[in-house]
């Protein structure tokens, strides 16, 4: 995400503590959450599609979602 959509996510939650934002200012906080939200989401997903763990008996088994099953 963009620093300056983080600024504004921040920007907002400061003014919200001092008073009460508008509507419009409501509805751009819950789209940039939104989105913030996405990538920290697909993020953490591709991590732990990448992530191995290795048992005591040496075997190894992969995180990564098979996406074949239904």
């Amino acid at each position: 995400m963009e620093k300056e959509k983080l600024n504004r996510i921040n920007e907002l939650a400061r003014k919200s503590k001092q008073e009460p934002l508008n509507e419009q200012e409501l509805a751009e906080q819950k789209e940039l959450r939104e989105e913030y939200l996405r990538e920290i989401r697909l993020s953490f997903g591709a991590m732990l599609d990448n992530t191995v763990i290795q048992y005591p008996d040496g075997t190894k088994k992969s995180l990564k979602k098979d996406h074949t099953k239904s």
